[in-house]
C-alpha cells in the first residue's frame, strides 16, 4: 500500500499539485493574483466561454443523436438492429483530430458539399469555420458516450412502470418525458458528463482546425511558445481541472436529488424491445440512417484521403495511389512501431497496477484504501494537457541513469503518461472481475498452505485475466490515439507515436495523404481492440465500462 501510494503520488498527485502551486504562488507566498488576472484577460475570458459553450453544445447536439439511437436500439426489435448498434459506436474508433481533417475535405470551405452547393445554388455554408467546425467534429465523435450510457439505463428500467403509465392514458412524448426520461437519467447524465469532460480536454481538434480560442489550446500555446515558467499556462490548467471537478460534483449532486432504483429488474437479452414493422419501422430506419450517415462521414473521408495523391478543390481525388501506405510503413515506420511499443508497455503497467490496486480495495484490510482509490481514479478528471504540463514542470530536470538525460527527454515519459492516464480503466475492470471471484477460493488456497502473495498470483490473478485483458485493451487503444499529452511530451519527432505522426503530416497539404494513412492504421488498431473487448465482455452483465 505504501509503495503504491508513493508511486501514484509521484506520477499523478504531485504533478497536479505543482501545477496548482505555480498558479497560486509568487516569490513571497500564496496569492490569488494570477487566478484573478485570468478573468481580466479578454482572450482567456473568451477561451473560457468558448470551452463551456463547446461542451454544452456538444452535449446538446450529441443528445439529439445519441438518445434516439439508444431508444431505438433498446425499445424496438427489427432487422438491422445489430447493425445500428455497431455503427453507432464506430465514431469512437476514429480519433477526433483525424475526423477533423476528413470533415474539412467533405464539409470545409472548398470541400465536396460546398463545391456542390456553389455549382447548384451559387452559395456555400461555413460548416467548418471557427468554433462551429470544432463543435461539429466533437459532437460527431463523442455522442456515442451518451448513446451507450443511455442505452444501459433504458435496458435497466422496469418495463412495468411504463406499462402502468400507458394503462393510465400516458403515451408517446408524454410517456417519455414523465416516466422514461426521469428513470434513465443516471446513464444519460453520465454520458453527458463524459462528453463534456472530453470536449474541454480535446486539444487535437482545435489545433487541426486552427482555432485556438479554447482553454486546452491556450494552455498548450502558453507552455510551448513562452516556456514552462509561464504562470498563465498553469492558471489555464487549473481552470480546466476545476471545470472537470465541478462537472463531476454537479452530476453527482443532481442525481442525488432523486431515487432511481426499481424493485424489478430491467429487460435483457431477447426480452429487450417490441417488434415493429410497416410505417413505424420505415421511420425508425430512416431517422437512424440519416443520423449514422452524418456521424460516419469522417470515416469515409479519411479512407478516401489515404488513397489519394491530390485532393484539392475537387469533389473527389484527381489521382489515387497506395504510396501513402508505402510512406508510413517503409519510409517512416517508427510512428507505428513507437505506438505499439509505448501503448503495449503502458497497458502492461496498467494491468499489473490495476490488479494489485483492485485486490487491495476489495480484499485488503490496510489503512489508506480510500485514498488509494481516489488517487487512482483521479486521472479521469485530469485533462491530458494538465498532466503533461505537470510532468514538464516536475521531471524536466530529472536525470535518470541509463536514459542519458532528463526523463522528459526520453520516450519513457510517454509510457508513464499513458499508463497513469489510463490506469482508472484497468482498476475498474479488475475491480469488476474480482467482485465475481468468491473469497472462498482464495481461502481454500490459504488453507492448503499458500500465503497471500502466492494465492494472489496462483489463484486470484488467473481468475481475473478476462477483466484485466479487457482493461488492458481499453488502455492500449486509448493510448494509441492520445494526442493531448503526447504533443507536449514527445522529445523528438523520431520518438513520436501515430497520433503525433498524424499531427505532423497534417500540417502540410503534401503530407495529408500519409497522415490519413496513419489515421486508417489508428482506426484499425482501435477497431480491433474494441472487437476483442466486446468478445471478452460478451454475455457478462456487469461491464466495467458502463458508467
Amino acid at each position: 500500500m505504501a509503495g503504491l501510494l508513493l508511486l501514484l503520488t509521484l506520477f499523478i498527485l504531485y504533478p497536479l499539485l505543482r501545477v496548482l502551486f505555480v498558479a497560486v504562488s509568487d516569490g513571497q507566498g500564496l496569492t490569488l493574483r494570477y487566478l484573478l488576472n485570468f478573468f481580466d484577460r479578454p482572450l482567456f475570458r473568451e477561451a473560457l466561454v468558448n470551452s463551456l459553450g463547446a461542451g454544452g453544445l456538444a452535449v446538446a447536439f450529441g443528445s439529439l443523436l445519441g438518445v434516439p439511437l439508444a431508444y431505438f436500439s433498446v425499445r424496438y426489435q427489427f432487422r438491422g438492429k445489430l447493425v445500428l448498434q455497431t455503427l453507432g459506436v464506430l465514431p469512437l474508433v476514429i480519433p477526433p483530430f483525424v475526423g477533423a481533417v476528413a470533415l474539412q475535405l467533405i464539409l470545409g470551405r472548398s470541400g465536396m458539399v460546398n463545391l456542390l452547393l456553389l455549382r447548384w445554388f451559387g452559395t456555400s455554408v461555413p460548416f467548418m469555420e471557427g468554433l462551429t467546425g470544432v463543435i461539429l467534429v466533437q459532437t460527431l465523435h463523442y455522442f456515442p458516450f451518451i448513446m451507450l450510457n443511455t442505452a444501459v439505463s433504458l435496458a435497466n428500467i422496469d418495463p412495468s412502470l411504463e406499462e402502468m403509465a400507458q394503462n393510465l392514458g400516458s403515451h408517446g412524448w408524454r410517456l417519455f418525458r414523465r416516466v422514461t426520461l426521469p428513470l434513465m437519467l443516471p446513464g444519460y447524465v453520465a454520458g453527458c458528463l463524459l462528453t463534456f469532460i472530453r470536449v474541454i480536454d480535446d486539444l487535437g481538434t482545435p489545433l487541426m482546425l486552427n482555432y485556438t480560442k479554447l482553454l486546452a489550446p491556450q494552455a498548450y500555446l502558453r507552455i510551448t511558445t513562452i516556456g514552462i515558467d509561464d504562470v498563465d499556462g498553469y492558471v489555464v490548467c487549473v481552470i480546466l481541472v476545476v471545470l472537470s471537478l465541478v462537472s463531476l460534483w454537479a452530476a453527482r449532486k443532481y442525481l442525488g436529488l432523486s431515487e432511481y432504483a426499481t424493485v424489478q429488474r430491467g429487460t435483457t437479452g431477447a426480452e429487450i424491445g417490441r417488434p415493429i414493422r410497416g410505417m413505424k419501422l420505415a421511420v425508425v430506419l430512416l431517422i437512424s440512417a440519416g443520423m449514422l450517415g452524418i456521424s460516419l462521414l469522417p470515416h469515409l473521408g479519411i479512407l478516401v484521403l489515404s488513397l489519394s495523391r491530390i485532393w484539392s478543390f475537387s469533389l473527389l481525388p484527381t489521382i489515387y495511389t497506395l504510396g501513402n501506405y508505402e510512406e508510413i510503413l517503409f519510409r517512416t515506420p517508427h510512428f507505428v512501431k513507437n505506438t505499439l511499443l509505448y501503448a503495449l508497455l503502458a497497458a502492461g503497467v496498467d494491468i499489473v497496477l490495476g490488479a494489485i490496486i483492485a485486490w487491495l480495495l476489495l480484499r485488503g484490510r490496510v489503512f489508506g484504501r480510500n485514498l488509494l482509490d481516489a488517487i487512482a481514479t483521479m486521472p479521469l478528471a485530469i485533462p491530458g494537457v494538465v498532466l503533461a504540463v505537470g510532468y514538464l514542470r516536475v521531471f524536466h530536470g530529472w536525470d535518470v541513469p541509463g536514459l542519458g538525460g532528463p526523463l522528459t527527454g526520453s520516450w519513457v515519459i510517454l509510457v508513464i503518461a499513458y499508463a497513469m492516464r489510463r490506469l482508472p480503466y484497468t482498476v475498474r475492470a479488475s475491480y469488476a472481475a474480482l467482485q465475481q471471484i468468491h473469497v472462498s477460493l482464495e481461502e481454500a488456497a490459504q488453507n492448503l498452505g499458500a500465503n497471500q502473495v502466492r494465492t494472489f498470483w496462483k489463484v486470484t490473478f488467473p481468475l481475473m485475466v478476462g477483466g484485466l485483458v479487457a482493461g488492458g485493451l481499453i488502455s492500449f487503444m486509448t493510448s494509441a490515439v492520445e494526442l493531448s499529452s503526447t504533443i507536449m511530451l514527445v522529445p523528438r519527432i523520431e520518438m513520436g507515436p501515430i497520433a503525433y505522426g498524424i499531427y505532423v503530416y497534417m500540417q502540410s497539404a503534401v503530407g495529408r495523404g500519409p497522415g490519413a494513412a496513419l489515421g486508417v492504421v489508428a482506426i484499425l488498431l482501435v477497431g480491433l481492440c474494441t472487437y476483442l473487448t466486446n468478445r471478452i465482455f460478451a454475455g457478462r452483465s456487469g461491464s466495467a465500462f458502463r458508467v
